[in-house]
């Protein structure tokens, strides 16, 4: 009990030192009242009286650091109108001048209900030089006593306040080489250099965690970091840990800073961790690490209260605890923690841009994910109503594109991409994902189901990591699931760097010119055989795997022509990338998502208008001129120009089937059978173009010829294809499409053709009149008028 008490006052100290109102200095003890906020970095949680004081701070920092600062952005309360939140921006922010370079540090301050207020949001990196000597805009007052620069001889922790100035001279602080640190063995904190070695050393007591610091198990690293907490001065976490998708085994895990996440009032997101990954000799090694803590330090605090304890009784210890985290209050309650990767500034510009497109489109629709712990948001999901009838229409074999995860990118944002009659991509729906859990995954891909009306895709291109799998055949058990081609590449890339060549150019012939997935299994085998690469755990797990990702499995499953080797271009090209500033997102998705639809509407345009020319005197090319787009008929063209350089012999015949061997002249190897019945006119080919794309092949069309078919069938005009495709839907009611699923059909394909109406309609009175002349007759048919 005596314990328990003693945690809970813990706490309550730890909250009520969150919003400190003054701030002292370590070294010398005055406050900041007397010198200016001297040597004070800005931090989440450091509190002023009022917005003006936190501007002066800012400038004082900012002239001590060696920029200038403006004054940004605000926000204003929608119950009364008052300033809730300021922001106060580097002088070279934005592009407005050729004197900006876009640089994105600030802060933002909050007015709390107390009237103090708060710094909630901090960004310090600068995408430019420091002047030796920083000053504060013209345009803005200096503070009254702006303390003088200070230089400084090792690097400043950027994301706390500093707790002692260091001067060049001081020899006590030397880094080892690499620039890694030792503490002396009274653990005092203070740095030493008696120990230069090349060797990265294992892990011994008084040592600062490094990248590349190695462990004997996972129990040894975990009480490691609990000690160099305890010296440094703040508390630990268990964190994630990632298990093999081979054998279950946990892989790499994290610990963290308790102050992570925002979960509990004496939590400030706090991104300080460290984590080991197993190496395949038994052992573990640091491969991840951020020391920098946006909180005071406390050293010498004990961990006991923050930390789970791990037994060591050599039944596993640490590889048995799951994923969780301990709640501060120091009672027995456990749960399961979730990251957030959107920065909390995301959620007000977002639902304020949704609100006012709700008002101009009224099928908008977006939502947002609670976290069921607190109620905090998480991800984000949107579609507009011309987004949700393209689901109707071309959702059918879709891109869940997560290109934010190839690179540093600021902002988790990923799009839902299919393909229309052009074969141009279109926008389904667009995401902000709060991390990379299951759970998170799963909230999506049902909110976009939601959205489409219920209309389940065929197939989906995604990554292959394993939260996003379990959601897929969560939430579309049907669906085939491509893993993405970068994904594949760069794993191809990192895990063939040690053979030879000669398997590099073998394991390429393999993949991508096989053609059946029974010479696939054998040419694979073959070449894992002659190699001696049967214990190999990678090739063995991507051979596991083939149904998703080998071409010749991927051939039998709909994925609309795109493309099997090739990389798929993000839907917003350059015009949104990691360096996108927050209050430019919304204009420049506008800007890309309208100028993609401008395409689509040329395309339409010159779909209805121009005719190609026709290039054979064949029946099936006037009729598949006639119905498909301009896009889609020259691909069509040209497997039936191709048809003719092209052998048909007939192999086989009993009744109505019959089998053809189509060879291409010239070329003994590139050979494919063609299944035909007389009863039907159905017909298939070994190479599967019409099952993978939905067009037929050049063989087939060598088979048709030889037999005189001069049409062909419907069953082989897709309708997605056509020039109507926008009416796809009728098609769906020949198939028995239930009546829920027709009525939303119906109810988006209306809209689509209404929203044209307005849009044409509006501008120009002419023109207004006139639709509005054709909406009235139309009107007097449906019997609108009594």
């Amino acid at each position: 009990m005596e314990s328990a008490d003693t945690e809970l006052t813990s706490f309550n100290n730890m909250v009520a030192k969150a919003y400190p109102v003054r701030i002292l200095h370590h070294n010398n003890g005055i406050s900041e009242d007397e010198e200016g906020g001297s040597g004070v970095e800005p931090y989440v949680g450091l509190e002023f009286d009022t917005a003006e004081e936190a501007r002066e701070f800012y400038n004082a920092y900012a002239a001590r650091t060696g920029f200038k600062v403006r004054t940004g952005q605000l926000y204003r309360s929608r119950t009364d109108g008052t300033v809730s939140s300021r922001r106060f921006v580097c002088s070279k922010e934005g592009f407005q001048l050729n004197s900006r370079t876009g640089c994105t540090a600030f802060i933002r301050v909050q007015r709390r209900d107390t009237g103090k207020w708060v710094l909630d949001q901090i960004q310090k990196e600068h995408n430019h030089e420091l002047g030796g000597e920083g000053s504060v805009e013209e345009t803005t007052p200096r503070p009254s006593r702006a303390p003088a620069p200070t230089k400084l001889g090792v690097t400043v922790n950027p994301h706390r306040p500093k707790m002692k100035v260091v001067d060049e001279s001081d020899r006590e602080t030397r880094s080892c080489p690499g620039g890694f640190k030792r503490f002396k063995g009274g653990g005092e904190g203070e740095v030493s250099d008696d120990h230069h070695q090349t060797q990265q050393p294992k892990a011994v007591t008084g040592t600062e965690p490094y990248a590349g610091l190695e462990f004997g198990s996972a129990n040894e690293a975990c009480q490691f970091y609990q000690a160099y907490a305890e010296v440094v001065g703040f508390r630990v976490r268990i964190g994630q840990l990632f298990r093999s998708k081979v054998d279950g085994s946990i892989t790499s895990r994290r610990f963290v800073c308790s102050r992570e996440g925002f979960q509990h009032p004496s939590r400030m997101g706090c991104g300080a961790y460290m984590r080991i990954k197993r190496q395949d000799s038994g052992g573990w090694i640091v491969d991840r690490l951020n020391k920098d803590h946006n909180h005071d330090l406390e050293p010498g605090k004990k961990n006991d209260a923050g930390m789970k304890k791990i037994p060591d009784d050599g039944t596993g210890g640490l590889d048995s605890v799951d994923l969780i985290e301990l709640n501060d209050f120091g009672n027995n309650h456990i749960k399961k923690t979730r990251e957030n990767r959107i920065g909390k500034e995301w959620y007000p510009l977002l639902l304020d841009y949704f609100q006012s497109r709700q008002t101009e489109d009224m099928g908008f629709f977006y939502a947002v994910e609670l976290d069921v712990n607190n109620g905090s948001c998480m991800s984000i999901f949107w579609a507009d109503s011309r987004a949700r009838f393209a689901c109707s229409q071309f959702g059918d074999s879709v891109v869940f594109d997560t290109s934010y995860r190839k690179g540093s990118y600021s902002v988790p944002f990923a799009t839902i991409i299919g393909f229309n009659h052009h074969r141009q991509p279109v926008l389904l729906g667009c995401a902000m994902v709060a991390d990379e859990s299951k759970e998170a995954f799963l909230w999506l891909f049902q909110t976009w189901l939601r959205a489409m009306s219920g209309r389940r895709p065929r197939s989906i291109v995604a990554d292959q990591d394993l939260p996003i799998q379990q959601a897929l055949v969560q939430v579309f058990p049907g669906a085939h699931h491509r893993y993405s081609a970068w994904q594949i590449r760069e794993k191809e890339r990192e895990n063939l760097i040690p053979f030879p060549s000669e398997f590099k150019y073998e394991y390429e012939k393999c993949i991508y010119q096989t053609q059946t997935t029974v010479e696939f299994d054998s040419v694979w085998n073959a070449l894992i055989n002659k190699y001696g690469l049967r214990d190999d755990v990678w090739l063995r797990e991507i051979y596991e795997q083939r149904e998703n990702w080998v071409p010749a499995y991927l051939r039998a499953s709909f994925f609309a022509g795109i493309p099997i080797n090739g990389t798929i271009e993000p839907f917003f090209g350059a015009s949104l990338d990691a360096l996108t500033p927050l209050r430019e997102f919304i204009s420049r998705y506008e800007q890309a998502l309208e100028q993609r639809r401008e395409e689509e509407r040329k395309e339409d345009f010159n779909s209805y208008n121009l005719q190609p020319f026709l290039q054979t005197k064949e029946p099936v090319e006037e009729q598949c001129r006639r119905l498909y787009t301009l896009t889609v008929f020259r691909i069509f063209q040209n497997e039936l120009v191709q048809s003719y350089n092209y052998l048909c012999l007939k192999t086989y015949e009993e009744g109505a089937i019959s089998r053809f061997l189509v060879r291409k002249c010239g070329n003994e190897s590139e050979k494919h059978a063609v299944t035909f019945s007389a009863s039907n006119l159905n017909s298939s080919c070994s190479c599967q173009m019409f099952e993978h794309e939905g067009l037929l092949c050049r063989h087939i069309l060598k088979v048709f010829n030889l037999l005189d078919i001069r049409e062909l069938p419907s069953r082989y005009i897709l309708h997605r294809w056509t020039k109507n495709a926008e009416f796809g839907f009728v098609r769906d009611m020949e198939s028995g499409v239930s009546a829920q699923d027709l009525k939303a059909l119906m109810v988006w394909s209306l809209r689509e053709a209404a929203s044209k109406y307005i849009e044409f309609g509006t501008s120009s009175l002419e023109k207004y009149k006139l639709a509005y002349e054709i909406m009235r007759e139309g009107g007097k048919k449906l019997c609108w008028q009594r």
